[in-house]
């Protein structure tokens, strides 16, 4: 019983490990090599990190289907799936866990050599663009070629990161099958805002608490390093926020705190004393060793403070403007960057179409879909990893007949 893979992504691979053992394996990847986003993940493979497994850091028009594949493949058993392969691993202080070579290279390379010792077929360069169900199962076509198999998982991921992969034929083949795809937006991706402010602070880091508002009401939340850049703010705490702006509508804007272990009032109390010790201190200086430098620059001018005057001649009021900039600096937000640079796809194919359990389409029996093509997404983190290697792993255990 020939199990087909379209898709040589973290959910593919994980998939065709998981059925290999029971099952041949024919895996088509229309890259010149499997696991080429996987690679790219993150800074210096700290993208490719292991989160634990929480529903409630996923979303979808169902991000409840998630919990039974996470639910029975989790953090811990992918940590011993990999520690199998021969991976080492570490943990770092904020729970997380990275690959001890600091590179996803290495966690493509242990999926790629076992799949070689456990005979999965891997094609490369292979697109395919048409597939039809038969009595024994499906036949695909990639350019001149026919591939038959008795099971099919469509592995293909989401139209994120095209340079790396990312496109839609998954959602095509899908549909091609009866199943219905929901609204795509790019997610986990750099929020562009008003750039007067931000592109002066190219490469600019920042740890702060951001909030996505319209009008006063709060859209989302999220805590952590921030960068400025040409177009607005990236980084792990925009990344997380970037969902949000691209799904709702209106006038919204970001608004960050760039102190947030102080209060404004302990702030101001802060600012009042750096006033009161160093009076002839050019008030350029007033909030050096609190902000980056050039950040601090671009609040003060926004504050309409003459930089070169000295402390003693700033006011109570003026005082309590950059209070006001420092604890909540609002930018306008005028979208987010494209599918090119976000990190992955939110929407996908309904997840209501697919029996959560397994994977298996209700509409097609024999046919099975995981990963990054369905309408599944996770926060920044580890989590979009996570739901790969899960779904992966159930997609595959299913279709081999192991479940």
């Amino acid at each position: 019983m020939t199990v087909i893979i379209v898709g040589g992504g973290a959910s593919g691979l994980m998939a065709a490990l998981t059925a290999a053992p029971a099952s041949p394996v024919l895996l088509l990847e229309r890259q010149s090599r499997v696991g080429r986003k996987l690679m790219a993940s993150g800074n210096e493979g700290k993208g490719c990190s292991f989160a634990e497994e929480h529903p409630e850091r996923y979303h979808g028009v169902d991000p409840a289907f998630c919990a039974a594949a996470l639910n029975r493949f989790g953090v811990d058993d992918t940590l011993a799936f990999f520690a199998g392969l021969g991976l080492v691993s570490c943990s770092e202080p904020d729970g997380r866990v990275y690959p001890f070579s600091d590179t996803a290279n290495s966690v493509v390379d242990v999926l790629r050599l076992a799949a070689g010792e456990k005979g999965v077929d891997i094609r490369t360069g292979c697109e395919v663009t048409e597939v039809r169900r038969t009595g024994e199962g499906f036949v695909l076509r990639s350019g001149d070629a026919e591939y038959t198999g008795h099971k099919l998982i469509v592995a293909c991921g989401g139209a994120a990161g095209a340079r790396l992969g990312g496109g839609v034929s998954g959602y095509r083949l899908l549909e091609s099958l009866g199943h219905r795809r929901g609204p795509i937006l790019p997610a986990l991706t750099q929020i562009k805002t008003d750039s007067r402010f931000t592109r002066p602070l190219k490469g600019v880091r920042a740890k702060a608490a951001l909030t996505l508002v319209r009008g006063e009401r709060e859209l989302g939340h999220s805590d952590g390093e921030v960068q400025f850049t040409d177009f607005g703010v990236s980084g792990p705490a925009a990344f997380d926020l970037s969902r949000a702006a691209a799904t709702e509508k209106g006038d919204l804007t970001l608004a960050l705190d760039l102190l947030p272990a102080l209060s404004r009032q302990e702030l101001q109390a802060r600012l009042g004393e750096r006033k009161a010790s160093f009076p002839q201190l050019p008030t350029e200086h007033l909030l050096t060793g609190a902000l980056h430098n050039r950040l601090a620059l671009v609040l003060l001018k926004q504050a309409g403070l003459s930089l070169a005057s000295p402390l003693s001649a700033l006011t109570e009021k003026q005082l309590a403007a950059v209070c006001g900039l420092v604890k909540d600096w609002r930018l306008p937000v005028l979208g987010v960057l494209g599918f090119d640079a976000a990190q992955v796809t939110a929407g996908g194919v309904l997840t209501r179409d697919f029996h959560p359990e397994t994977l298996e389409s209700r509409i097609t029996p024999g046919l099975y879909a995981c990963g990054e093509v369905l309408d599944i997404d996770g926060d920044c983190g580890g989590f979009n990893l996570q739901w790969a290697w899960s779904s992966g792993h159930i997609a595959g255990a299913a279709a081999a007949g192991l479940l």
